[in-house]
Parts: C-alpha cells; structure tokens; sequence
C-alpha cells in the first residue's frame, strides 16, 4: 500500500492504495464518483473514459501511481447542471438509450472539441473509435457533436484554444 494523492474535479484526495491499482478504482470506491463506468477491464470499450491533464485516457487499466499530481477530470466534474455544450447537445438529440456508455463518450467527445471545434465525419469517427455503444446510437452521437461544437464555436467562454493560437480546426 502506498499513499497516493490526487487531484480530482479540482478536489485533493489522498488515497492508501496498492499503487498499480487502475484509476477507475480509485474514482468510483475512494473518491466515491461513479459516473465513470466500468466496461470490458481492458481499455476496448471507452465507459470508464476520463481525461488526464486535458486528454481523454480509459481509466480501467491506469495505474494509479500514474497520475499524481496530474489534474483528472471525471464527468462529474463537468457540469453538474447539464450546461456544458456536449451535454446540452447529447439531451437534445436524446442520444442516450441506455445510458451506460455515455459519461464515456461525453468525455471523448469534450476532448475532440476542446481541440477541434469544426471536425469532420472524419474527425469525430476517429475521436470516438474507442467509445462502443451497444445501443448503436453513433448516428445520435456524431448529430450532437456537431451541434454542440457549433455552440462552442459561438461561445466566447469556449474560445481558450484560439486565444493560444489555434484556430480550433485541422
């Protein structure tokens, strides 16, 4: 066991964990957040992405001594009240059947358009290739993503990257 500590949604928390344990672990029974979801164990269906540092990573496989002093975000720490663009997209366009996927493709989806706020088919297909959804609403997903990075585009709160000098397109 080691002591471990992690910045999580902007909250410290220090953990006492094996250090190879996955992060997903750690999330959902120390930090007590489970919107991140469990899937296949091996990094193959995307439910348990998170983002590390701004970039998505799937969860499940991840040590935890990893990411120390590294600041993870779950989808908890989105938005709480559903006001993100992608959130607001995804309700729109009811993508969700069952549900259980989606924290994971919200989460893949922010970081396409934290980077990209005009993707292509293209751009949106590679984005989320490892985000798997028994129900088959790709077609749902990809309709809100569109709709949800013209929102962004449109929103100066969300205009951080062309401040640095990225135009937010390939």
């Amino acid at each position: 066991m080691a002591e471990i500590k992690l910045i999580i949604n902007e909250k410290e928390h220090t953990v006492d964990v094996e250090p190879q344990m996955p992060l997903l672990w750690v999330i959902r029974d120390f930090a007590n957040l489970t919107g991140t979801k469990f899937g296949c164990g091996m990094s193959q269906c995307g439910a348990c992405t998170v983002h590390l540092d701004g970039k998505p990573i799937r969860s499940c496989t991840f040590p935890v001594v990893a990411v120390q002093k590294q600041k993870i975000t779950t989808i908890e720490g989105i938005a709480m009240d559903n006001s993100h663009p992608v959130q607001k997209a995804w309700i729109e366009e009811q993508v969700p059947q069952c549900g259980y996927c989606q924290s994971g493709q919200i989460m893949s989806a922010i970081a396409l358009l934290e980077k990209n706020q005009n993707p292509t088919d293209e751009d949106i297909d590679t984005a989320m290739a490892g985000n798997l959804c028994r129900c088959g609403t790709y077609g749902r997903v990809r309709k809100a993503i569109k709709k949800a990075a013209e929102a962004m585009r449109n929103n100066p709160a969300y205009q951080k990257s062309k401040a640095s000098g990225d135009s937010g397109n390939k």
